[in-house]
């Protein structure tokens, strides 16, 4: 069930449910925030510092039993004997990091798909960052993994981004280098003897209240590229703090995927429907 609070004065979203929520842990709360089960005036929030205003609503829902538990069932857009491609949801690691080793696509879709006497191994095939949605594909073999690679620059990479204003013209190329500064974790773009190419096309396909949701199309595939090239564009991604402000998610989503299958030559194409949460976004 649900809870629905009304606020009589102005203050910040997670002091005001800490007010609220008696007897309530504070990890539980944050962990609402954190899985989209909190609303505010019927939007999904997960800003602790979100500010609220007297005659606000703020809806705190249960949390899913999947979520509750830990075991979260991903879905699985395709699967044969080399190649499984599911829709990774926003915020979950791809593969373990350094502070986080359990909780991320690759443990939960191996143990997804494990039974006791066949354990099955996955070796991703790329990575998305954890605030990003959308299609993430695994290879069964490590051999397959480094035949799928061995085309990826032949691969067809397409997302969707809700990005800061409307871009003008609507359409374009932005053909900037991109330089990993790894003290700060931050990519800069533009000319440096460290850069590389990188590519990004767009096109715009909606704008609402100056927000515009675009189609974003890879030829290059650096790590951050879209929200950087997005940045530079004058055109944050929402919700991306690294390079933007924060928000309640990121504004970016892997629509779809296309490869050519190793030995067989077969183009596979997989594709993730954006998730409600994503289309709030510019609704």
């Amino acid at each position: 069930m649900s809870e629905k609070l009304q606020v009589s004065k102005e203050t910040g979203l997670l002091t005001f449910l800490n007010t609220k929520l008696k007897g309530w842990a504070r990890n539980k709360i944050k962990q609402r925030l954190k899985t989209g089960c909190v609303l505010v005036n019927g939007k999904l929030v997960k800003q602790h510092d979100y500010l609220l205003k007297a005659g606000d609503e703020v809806e705190v829902r249960a949390a899913a039993k999947n979520m509750q538990s830990g075991n979260i069932q991903l879905e699985i857009l395709y699967s044969d004997n080399d190649l499984i491609a599911i829709n990774k949801p926003a915020g979950l690691l791809s593969v373990a990091s350094a502070d986080e080793n359990k909780r991320h696509a690759l443990a939960i879709l191996r143990s997804q798909l494990s039974r006791s006497k066949r354990k099955v191994s996955l070796w991703p095939v790329h990575r998305l960052d954890r605030d990003t949605s959308g299609v993430l594909l695994f290879a069964t073999s490590r051999e397959m993994r480094e035949d799928v690679n061995a085309g990826w620059s032949r691969a067809e990479k397409t997302y969707l981004a809700v990005v800061d204003g409307c871009p003008s013209p609507e359409q374009g190329t932005i053909d900037q280098p991109l330089r990993m500064d790894a003290e700060k974790y931050h990519m800069h773009v533009g000319s440096h003897p460290e850069a590389k190419n990188a590519i990004t096309h767009f096109c715009t396909q909606r704008t609402v209240n100056d927000r515009a949701l675009l189609e974003v199309r890879l030829e290059t595939g650096r790590q951050h590229q879209i929200r950087a090239h997005l940045a530079w564009l004058g055109h944050p991604v929402i919700g991306d703090p690294r390079y933007g402000t924060d928000g309640p998610r990121m504004g970016l989503h892997a629509l779809r995927l296309s490869i050519r299958r190793p030995k067989a030559g077969k183009r596979l194409t997989f594709e993730a429907p954006a998730p409600d949460d994503f289309l709030d976004l510019i609704r």
